[in-house]
């Protein structure tokens, strides 16, 4: 067609020619016949983009172990399946509380993620890619990675440490973390004129071979943080480990959370409908937010969003944090957030820091009961609470694979029936004042994990497997 570009593809160490003679086909036959077809698919199994770890000390190796699989039949799922089973007991064998235990654990997680990355390699290599495959590999990894936790605060109680508040604080922190990145992408992935100078600046700076390692290693990714916890597991105490994760996680969120910030004052970009409906899928807001939405008032544009939903959860988080647990107050302060919270959406999130609110939301959310489950003073409270925090994570990062595969978010029957953040948040404060320095605070927080834990499982999990819609599975790119 007329005005079309051509361009060339990047043929790398394949080779393509359209001889003009004789003599010019016999060469570019020989060419071809000179090319090393195993040596191409073994290296483009490998991802392109991958952190420091994952290149230079899982890759070079791992591949080989994916054609040996290939080789003998094995699929993905089961690469992936065993990479699980790895982990989970890495996560028994942390839970001994005893240091041939802590040492056995390390080197098992490891292992499990050697594998992790072997059964990309093995899709890539055999060209076996499914729907169930990606799902697998995107929530497995997260489900390895909190049993691991759980796992090391039940070895720490062994020995008489309790770290649950710990476990659970990494937890939260990795999972607000995680929103920041995809809320972020989602509402800028299809922006107009989505330049600005900070993004050219990260531009220049990937061009210069080290700054591109150290930005990819400073975002903490799932190969070195995987390596950090699996080496401290080792030689340390759970409690390390947990301090060196939260302030890790900390300097990761700090930084990208900062360069998404500077990205979005200085850029002039216009957001589409279609960001601003999976940002407000994102917030999953629940009944009582959307009531308000519908039918209380709308402040202006600009940052009134992101400054309301921060207003309701800062008045949240205090009140957990300084009221007398089970209080009125409590429940006064969790109203408030619903009211606060409803307000946030009322309008299309199309504003340039708008993509805070599903971060703020699930900061809220989290943070308010891990504060009240470690202020209750209620024997297993902690460990209940992380059972609880799994399971909304969970319908969190199924929210976020099911936009990504452009399926768009969990039905509305779904959200509805687990009560939205606002909703969660609010039962969980009546629960605090109805059991105040009672075990059956424990016992409705482990019924109210259970319950969301079987619907959004039951829900994902027949959704996933009837889809034929990808997942996507992301741990953040550097800012």
């Amino acid at each position: 067609m007329s005005g079309t570009a051509v361009q060339r593809p990047e043929l790398g160490s394949l080779v393509a020619a359209v001889p003009a003679g004789q003599a010019a086909r016999a060469t570019a036959q020989s060419a071809v016949a000179a090319v090393d077809d195993e040596a191409v698919r073994l290296r483009s199994a490998v991802k392109a983009r991958d952190g420091f770890f994952t290149t230079f000390f899982i890759s070079p190796y791992s591949r080989y172990i994916a054609r040996w699989c290939a080789r003998r039949g094995l699929s993905p799922n089961q690469v992936t399946t065993a990479s699980l089973l790895t982990a989970l007991i890495a996560a028994g064998c942390a839970a001994t509380g005893s240091r041939g235990g802590y040492i056995a654990a390390g080197l098992l997680l490891l292992f499990s993620f050697v594998l992790d990355c072997t059964d990309g390699q093995l899709a890539r290599y055999s060209l076996q890619y499914s729907t169930m495959g990606a799902w697998l590999d995107a929530t497995f990894d997260r489900a390895k990675e909190y049993a691991y936790y759980a796992g090391l605060a039940l070895g720490a109680a062994r020995n008489g440490d309790d770290v649950w508040a710990l476990a659970l604080g990494a937890m939260v922190l990795q999972t607000c973390r995680h929103v920041v990145d995809f809320s972020f992408n989602e509402a800028n992935h299809d922006a107009v004129a989505n330049s600005s100078p900070t993004a050219a600046l990260s531009d220049k700076l990937d061009s210069v071979g080290w700054t591109v390692w150290l930005r990819r290693m400073i975002v903490l990714p799932i190969g070195e943080r995987w390596a950090m916890i699996a080496v401290l597991t080792a030689v340390t105490t759970p409690r390390i480990v947990f301090y060196a994760l939260l302030i890790g996680c900390a300097v990761a969120a700090c930084y990208t959370t900062a360069g998404r910030l500077l990205r979005s004052l200085t850029r002039k970009a216009q957001r589409t409908d279609r960001a601003a409906g999976a940002l407000a899928d994102l917030a999953d807001s629940g009944p009582l937010a959307q009531f308000v939405a519908a039918r209380g008032p709308r402040i202006g544009s600009g940052w009134a969003a992101p400054a309301a939903a921060l207003v309701g959860a800062l008045a949240l988080v205090a009140a957990a944090l300084t009221q007398p647990f089970g209080s009125r107050q409590m429940i006064v302060a969790a109203v408030f957030y619903a009211v606060c919270s409803g307000v946030a959406v009322a309008r299309p999130l199309k504003g340039a820091l708008d993509w805070l609110v599903p971060p703020i939301f699930r900061a809220a959310e989290y943070c308010t009961i891990l504060a009240l489950a470690a202020r209750s003073d209620v024997d297993q409270a902690l460990p209940a609470a992380f059972g609880l925090i799994s399971a909304v994570a969970y319908h969190h990062y199924d929210t976020v694979y099911r936009i990504r595969g452009g399926t768009g978010a969990p039905p509305q029957w779904l959200v509805r029936t687990i009560g939205g953040h606002e909703g969660r948040t609010l039962v969980v404060a009546v629960l605090a004042a109805v059991f105040t320095q009672h075990s059956g605070f424990t016992v409705a927080l482990t019924a109210l994990a259970v319950a969301v834990a079987l619907v959004v499982l039951v829900e994902s999990i027949r959704f996933w497997v009837s889809s034929g819609a990808p997942a996507v599975h992301d741990e953040g790119e550097p800012a």
